[in-house]
């Protein structure tokens, strides 16, 4: 299920997302405290790159959450050093990894020093990725590509059906190799959301929803099992 709110510039859109996050997290956390739980983990928020998320983790960044109780992690990344311009670490490390967030605990999800797939399997075996995230938020490619679960990857039958954590992506039409959560794991997410801006990206979310494609976006779209929040700005 797609609950859709919409914007006009992307202040308001930061806005209504972090407060959304907010209390979302809040809520694991209480949920946790509730149950007890003498060893409680932290809730988990997991983060996309690329363009459009900037302004919001900035302005993420400075919120008065409960931050020492919070880890973050990558909705995906690319199989690229920390200190290429690719690399959605460093990209949240500039963004989010700042102000009141900036000692927030980070668990990256690629360490080129490794074999891939070996990394993938370690991942896999991690005991801190045995819960799926608390929180977590998409970004869309206009080919409706989310995480980097990819139509034109071999490894797409594999990434959408595996009960694995994470998968090893190779795109046919994207640089880089990738590492990336499961379409299964996404699935499981209690507060999922999907930042995207413009007519055309809301283009392609219509027509995801609209009907099953091959393509990821309308794999969780189509699935009612899923709430997807979806946060558009005008531009």
């Amino acid at each position: 299920m797609i609950e859709l709110h919409t914007f006009d510039d992307q202040r308001a859109q930061s806005d209504a997302l972090a407060k959304a996050v907010g209390d979302a997290l809040h809520a694991s956390l209480a949920a946790q405290v509730a149950a007890s739980q003498a060893d409680a983990r932290p809730a988990v928020l997991a983060v996309s790159g690329g363009s459009s998320p900037r302004p919001f983790l900035q302005y993420l960044s400075t919120q008065s959450f409960d931050w020492p109780r919070i880890a973050l992690t990558l909705v995906d990344d690319r199989w690229v050093p920390e200190t290429d311009s690719a690399s959605n670490s460093q990209f949240v490390h500039e963004t989010l990894l700042q102000n009141a967030a900036r000692d927030l605990a980070f668990w990256p999800l690629v360490d080129t020093s490794q074999d891939l797939n070996a990394h993938v399997a370690a991942l896999n075996a991690d005991p801190r990725f045995a819960a799926v995230p608390d929180v977590a938020i998409l970004g869309m490619g206009e080919d409706g590509h989310t995480a980097s679960i990819f139509a034109d990857a071999p490894e797409w039958d594999h990434a959408i059906t595996t009960s694995e954590r994470f998968v090893a992506v190779h795109p046919g039409n994207a640089p880089h190799a990738r590492v990336s959560w499961s379409l299964s794991v996404l699935k499981e997410v209690k507060h999922l959301y999907l930042l995207i801006a413009g007519p055309r990206k809301l283009d392609v979310l219509n027509a995801a929803a609209a009907s099953l494609q091959k393509n990821a976006i309308s794999q969780l779209a189509n699935d009612k099992g899923v709430r997807l929040d979806v946060y558009w700005c005008a531009n």
